[in-house]
């Protein structure tokens, strides 16, 4: 049984978690929406340390919440004016577009209780060791992650390049 403290903790987690992620979305100046996010990527590490995956929560905190990130504020330090607000943007779909959100929220329940109601016939996972993590990750062979990682780097690589071209030509 789960201690109370740790439940409380989770609810508390995962509603920071709800509100950085609607403020990242909602606000107008575009360097706070950045920390924004960052405050959510940390709260998701949080989530993997209370599930007992240190090495998960590292590497949320150490690539997305320092990398990814920081690529974000420099190339809005590249492109922008960060003081200014972002104009508002108007749209006559505003229903169609709340229709929708409703629709994948429910999509998404529907998902996860359909999930979640499977479990008890899952059989039990193995325990996963750091060798078998990195094997999987590094590997090329078949259900490993070599090119995708590769690809990965290589699109951060443009974006770079692109954010440094477009601050060159102001």
């Amino acid at each position: 049984m789960e201690s109370v403290g740790s439940i409380i903790l989770y609810f508390v987690v995962a509603l920071s978690m709800i509100v950085f992620s609607v403020l990242a979305v909602t606000t107008r100046k575009i360097l706070r929406a950045a920390t924004y996010l960052l405050f959510t990527l940390f709260a998701a590490a949080v989530v993997y340390f209370m599930l007992d995956y240190e090495f998960l929560g590292a590497v949320q905190i150490a690539v997305y919440a320092g990398g990814i990130v920081v690529l974000f504020v420099f190339s809005i330090l590249l492109t922008s004016r960060p003081g200014d607000n972002s104009e508002r943007l108007t749209s006559r779909s505003k229903a169609l577009g709340f229709v929708g959100a409703l629709g994948m929220l429910g999509l998404a329940g529907w998902a996860l209780v359909s999930r979640c109601a499977n479990f008890a016939s899952l059989p039990a996972m193995e325990s996963l060791t750091m060798s078998d993590l990195g094997t999987a990750l590094m590997g090329t062979g078949e259900n490993q992650y070599l090119l995708p990682f590769e690809a990965v780097s290589v699109l951060l690589l443009a974006c770079i390049i692109g954010g440094v071209v477009v601050a060159r030509k102001r």
